[in-house]
Formats: structure tokens, C-alpha cells, sequence
């Protein structure tokens, strides 16, 4: 579980980032950077309905927290990131989801810098 700290709240945290930041897709999700003066890094997820219904939305989710809490860890200051999961995600095992959620941040990293 992410702590408080590390989590978006509002929709403007939401849109500045999906908006201004550096942008990174794999075949599972899309992830959004951006740099911020913030003290903590923070993370949000966009699951929509499109992905399945809500028990479905709720595994992609929770997958999607762990891999965005070891992010957290390596990245504890500076960084918003919205991770936005794509309809194959529904289906995607563990492995594939993990490759591609740190393929694309680590890709969505490099063009922010």
C-alpha cells in the first residue's frame, strides 16, 4: 500500500501531469512524468471501465500499487507520475504487467530529463 504522502488526490494533480509531462506507452499502460519541487514523489492511477468490470479494475489497480511502491522507493522526492492502464492490462499476467509498467517509466524518465 502506498502511504497518503505518495498518492495523487485531486483531478489538477491529475491533468498537469498527463498534460506537462513526459509521456511513455507499452502495450498494458501508458505512463505520464513530470518533475515537480514537491517533498515526495507522488503516484495515481486512471483505470477506466473500458479495462473490465470492477473486480478486474481492482486486480490491474492493486498490481499497479506494488509496482508504483518500489518506484516510490527509488524515486522518494521530486516526481509526479499517472499510470493509466490500458484494456490489455486486464489480461496481462504479473510479469508482462511489471516489464511493461518499468519500460515505460523508465522510457517516460529519459524524455523528462
Amino acid at each position: 500500500m502506498l502511504p497518503t504522502r505518495h498518492r495523487m488526490r485531486t483531478s489538477a494533480q491529475f491533468s498537469d501531469t498527463v498534460r506537462s509531462g513526459a509521456r511513455s506507452g507499452r502495450r498494458n499502460v501508458v505512463v505520464s512524468v513530470r518533475s515537480t519541487t514537491e517533498q515526495a514523489s507522488r503516484v495515481g492511477f486512471i483505470v477506466s471501465k473500458v479495462v473490465g468490470n470492477a473486480v478486474v479494475r481492482n486486480k490491474v489497480k492493486r498490481r499497479l500499487r506494488e509496482l508504483a511502491a518500489v518506484t516510490v522507493r527509488e524515486h522518494p522526492a521530486g516526481l509526479d507520475v499517472v499510470v493509466r492502464a490500458l484494456p490489455a492490462a486486464a489480461a496481462a499476467g504479473w510479469d508482462e504487467l511489471g516489464r511493461d509498467y518499468r519500460d515505460a517509466l523508465h522510457a517516460a524518465l529519459r524524455k523528462a530529463r
